[in-house]
């Protein structure tokens, strides 16, 4: 009696815990609401004429853009590295999603600084063509096609991995039935191999639409107005936060288009394969030509998305090292980084299990909605995180200087903008999706079998969880915390806007340099930003060869 009294109270705080975490998630939504509702009569004339038109029109072309070339860049290599055979593919199973390892703001600003007059491909074009040549056939990056193509370029492997999850899990009775009835390799492609995978490139494109809406760098430096750009000048060079949530309100009117879309492109694919035949299909080898333009192509995305900005970067890290050596302010930063990304990472993961584990304890209709609001969080553009969390955040530092007063103690004054506390509940409420869906997906390899030997062994909840259940879930949190950890590390628009006074993190502190045309002082900080983001590309790529 006594233990099942125990395992009920564990249960209830379990769910207590992840209902605080769904209203966590959910305060900022509830805060730009409530602050939209406040009348800002001087600034939208202004914004109605001028600056929703163009920024609805951007965002909109910048979306479309870029989802276009990450799905044929992505869709087109995983189709022929998961259905061809061909020298080099080996190589390219591992250069395909390092892309991931460059932020869009890092290539934008990479890539301008690379073709820019006086930049390395205006020298070494100035060397063999007159000088006015040399500059009229530079590409014009700062435009809005320069941003949908630095942007798809990096955002691709979102697709790619997306796509080849599920065609190199196709088995081979599809095919061959539609060969049998006289259909070629193409119309294989097009009636049979991509109506199959349309659920995955749906989710694909619509990772890649969230990552092109959060973004801020890049779009601000390439000179495309999107949404978040809108809410950015209208937040701090307007000075109009009720103007800046009822932009931010349209923000997220797109996320949840961009929502619906990717249901939609899921909805009615229910693709059965049979199990008296559960023969993969089989990869078709290529040679001479064929094959070289099959490496080729695979190999142009990965070369414009991670191979040419990483190996620029090296370079500029290097020179600027030679020069002016190591700068202390690098460390200071990075210290600021590590300490921040790994407070929400260990948050993150903490609650993310909790948030499970109320649902597996206890399947009610209550912890089910916690786990769905939970990993909404990912969602949220992180310019439209930090807007919402303003209120609440300065709501309670301004509570605790009231319960001091009442106290008679020492004002503890911003406690909560002021330490930091701010960045790190704007990265665990983004990315608590990443270990909420881990562990979820951790869990459901656990039989529940294991969970009623425990209970009918008396062994408490708590016991079970320590003895079992975690051993079991290590590769889950594993991943969980790399992914989160190096995502809080490349977050720039919550970090921006957020951040205490006087504090730099590397993404900010890179966004500063290219701010004031001084990209090559940063070059060092976002170096070390893309080395941390290859370990969690590499871990998913150790996988993208094995049969889903």
């Amino acid at each position: 009696m006594r233990a099942s009294s125990g395992r009920s109270r564990i249960e209830r705080i379990a769910l207590a815990i992840a209902l605080f975490t769904a209203l966590l998630v959910a305060a900022p939504v509830l805060s730009i609401g409530v602050t939209a509702l406040q009348p800002a009569p001087e600034v939208w004339p202004h914004l109605i004429a001028y600056v929703l038109p163009r920024a609805l029109a951007d965002t909109a072309l910048l979306l479309l853009g870029v989802g276009v070339t990450a799905l044929l860049l992505g869709t087109g290599a995983a189709w022929l590295i998961s259905a061809h055979d061909f020298a080099g593919r080996a190589l390219l199973l591992w250069l395909m999603p390092l892309p991931l390892a460059i932020p869009t703001y890092l290539a934008a600003y990479l890539y301008v600084d690379l073709f820019e007059p006086l930049g390395l491909a205006h020298r070494a074009l100035a060397a063999l063509l007159p000088q006015a040549d040399a500059v009229r056939l530079l590409p014009n990056l700062r435009s809005l096609p320069g941003a949908v193509l630095v942007i798809g370029v990096v955002l691709y492997p979102y697709v790619y991995l997306a796509a080849r999850s599920l065609l190199q899990s196709q088995t081979a009775e599809l095919s061959e039935a539609a060969r049998i009835l006289g259909a070629g390799r193409w119309t294989i492609l097009w009636r049979v191999t991509l109506p199959t995978v349309r659920p995955a490139l749906a989710v694909g494109v619509a990772l890649v639409s969230l990552e092109t809406l959060n973004d801020i760098g890049a779009s601000e430096y390439l000179g495309v107005r999107t949404m978040t750009v809108a809410v950015f000048d209208t937040w701090l060079n307007r000075g109009s936060l009720a103007g800046a949530a009822q932009l931010a309100l349209v923000a997220l009117g797109l996320v949840a288009l961009l929502i619906a879309m990717e249901r939609i492109g899921r909805r009615n694919v229910n693709v059965e394969f049979s199990a008296d035949n559960p023969r993969l299909r089989p990869r078709t080898r290529l040679t001479g030509g064929k094959a070289a333009l099959a490496f080729v192509a695979c190999l142009l995305p990965a070369l414009l998305g991670f191979v040419l900005p990483a190996c620029y970067l090296l370079g500029l890290s290097l020179r600027r090292t030679a020069i002016a050596g190591v700068d202390l302010a690098l460390w200071r930063d990075a210290l600021h980084s590590v300490t921040l990304a790994g407070l929400a990472t260990a948050l993150a993961l903490l609650l993310g299990l909790i948030v499970v584990l109320a649902q597996r304890w206890r399947c009610s209709a209550a912890a089910t909605a916690a786990v769905a609001v939970a990993q909404l969080g990912y969602a949220l553009p992180g310019l439209v995180l930090a807007l919402g969390l303003l209120a609440p955040l300065l709501w309670i530092d301004n509570g605790l200087n009231a319960l001091a007063a009442r106290l008679g103690a020492p004002s503890p004054g911003l406690l909560l903008i002021g330490s930091g506390g701010a960045v790190v509940a704007a990265y665990v409420i983004r990315f608590l999706a990443v270990p909420t869906g881990l562990v979820k997906a951790g869990f459901g390899r656990i039989p529940r079998d294991y969970d009623d030997t425990a209970r009918a062994a008396g062994a408490p909840r708590l016991t079970a969880l320590c003895r079992i259940d975690l051993p079991l879930l290590r590769p889950a949190l594993t991943g969980a915390a790399i992914v989160v950890f190096v995502d809080c590390l490349k977050e720039l628009p919550a970090t921006l806007l957020l951040r205490p006074l006087n504090v730099d993190t590397l993404s900010t502190s890179i966004y500063q340099y290219a701010s004031r045309g001084s990209f090559e002082d940063g070059a060092l900080a976002a170096l070390i930003i893309v080395a941390a983001s290859l370990p969690p590309v590499i871990w998913l790529t150790r996988f993208s060869d094995r049969p889903a």
